[in-house]
């Protein structure tokens, strides 16, 4: 009997002690200091959730992602041992959002790539004897100049750059990769190249090239005369800062040889100046709607510039890789009922992409425009489709050869 009271005793006491340790856990609840001097941390504990909460409550962690991130930043600020380097977190963190992003274009720029872009002369081209475009935010060949060292060394028309002097650490775009070159001038640089089955593809074989950076003085506008057609050729390269003046030139000079009918390549053209891009349009379109430009703010037409010096019958020559400025051309060409676009569709890289800097040092790299066609067409991920589809094959060059004899079936006997 004893013995069964002592039990009883024993679990009154217990249970007592143990009311006594509830109540006493809901008078120390929120009460921090006194926690942390025992030793417990309130972040661990839990005991400061309803401050949490409150300092939430003020914050829209649910659709700021620099909340997101600064809630973190804050806990492992008060309550973690580690450390790391501000610079090197920052780099990591804006690399992953611009991975996640559905913007291919989206890319932070550190101090000293920034500084690199800013410091490359566009005046000048020191290279390797490619010129570059982009695509995804990756720089590839689109022209390998003939006899130069990159060609000698096996480098090939869309082989995408994976590093430059072994650094990986990043997407090379078009614009670092110039601005890399530029001042590399009279230096051997080592690039390492990837060959996918297509631009769209991410595998294939990697090799590493060794060069010399040096200028390379390429002209920009080549023009032949069919005598026996009267039919005057343009290749405009890329859209430099003086190529609407070079196609005007290339006109007068085909014209005054007897040119009854144009044709104008594209091909292989990465684009270049907007402005450069209405300004060769013009010389072709007397009126009407160049390009139309979608921002935050709305879209804006572009219009000719009123400066055309010619009307005679044109055919322009597009493929894969006529890109960004020159599909605006292109576009308005053919929407313009101007020209009869022969050829394959364009690349579809109707975007346009601005650098801000930013006030902790480096750049961001984003999206701030698309290109629409006259009609007010999609040109990003689209492409310009021709008029005649028509593939390049067999020997010699079809395509020139297919829209020389159009422009020479318009030449009036």
């Amino acid at each position: 009997m004893r013995a069964r009271n002592s039990r009883i005793l024993k679990s009154l006491v217990f249970v007592v002690l143990l009311c006594i340790a509830f109540a006493g856990g809901f008078a120390l609840r929120g009460q921090s200091a006194f926690l942390q001097s025992l030793g417990f941390p309130t972040s661990v504990t839990g005991m400061d959730a309803k401050t949490t909460a409150d300092q939430s409550a003020n914050k829209d962690v649910f659709n700021s992602l620099s909340m997101r991130v600064a809630e973190v930043e804050e806990i492992l600020a008060n309550d973690s041992l580690d450390s790391y380097a501000l610079s090197d977190v920052t780099q990591n963190v804006l690399d992953a959002f611009a991975d996640a992003a559905q913007d291919p274009y989206l890319r932070y720029y550190s101090e000293d790539r920034y500084q690199a872009l800013l410091n490359s002369d566009d005046a000048t081209y020191a290279g390797i004897g490619v010129l570059f475009s982009e695509y995804g935010g990756n720089a590839y060949a689109v022209d390998v100049f003939e006899g130069s060292e990159a060609q000698l060394e096996g480098v090939m028309e869309g082989d995408y750059v994976v590093s430059i002097n072994g650094d990986n650490s990043q997407s090379w775009s078009r614009s670092e990769v110039a601005a890399k070159l530029s001042q590399a001038e009279g230096e051997s640089i080592v690039i390492t190249w990837r060959r996918p089955e297509s631009l769209e593809s991410d595998g294939g074989s990697e090799y590493t090239t060794t060069l010399v950076c040096k200028e390379y003085n390429e002209v920009n506008v080549t023009t032949e005369y069919d005598d026996e057609r009267k039919v005057g050729y343009i290749k405009l390269k890329q859209l430099t800062t003086n190529a609407g003046s070079l196609v005007q030139s290339a006109i007068n000079d085909l014209v005054s040889q007897g040119a009854g009918a144009l044709v104008l390549d594209l091909r292989d053209n990465p684009g270049g100046y907007l402005t450069q891009a209405i300004g060769v349009a013009s010389l072709f379109m007397s009126s009407g709607t160049v390009v139309e430009v979608q921002t935050v703010d709305g879209t804006t037409a572009k219009p000719a510039t009123g400066q055309a010096i010619t009307d005679l019958q044109l055919v322009v020559i597009t493929n894969k890789n006529t890109a960004a400025a020159a599909e605006v051309i292109a576009a308005a060409l053919k929407e313009s009922q101007r020209a009869t676009v022969v050829g394959t569709t364009t690349l579809g890289k109707g975007s346009v992409q601005v650098l801000s800097q930013l006030s902790f040092g480096g750049a961001l790299r984003y999206t701030a425009a698309y290109y629409l066609t006259p009609e007010g067409h999609a040109i990003d991920h689209v492409g310009v489709v021709p008029d005649v589809a028509l593939d390049a094959s067999g020997e010699g060059d079809s395509q020139k050869e297919y829209a020389i004899e159009v422009a020479g079936s318009y030449v009036e006997e």
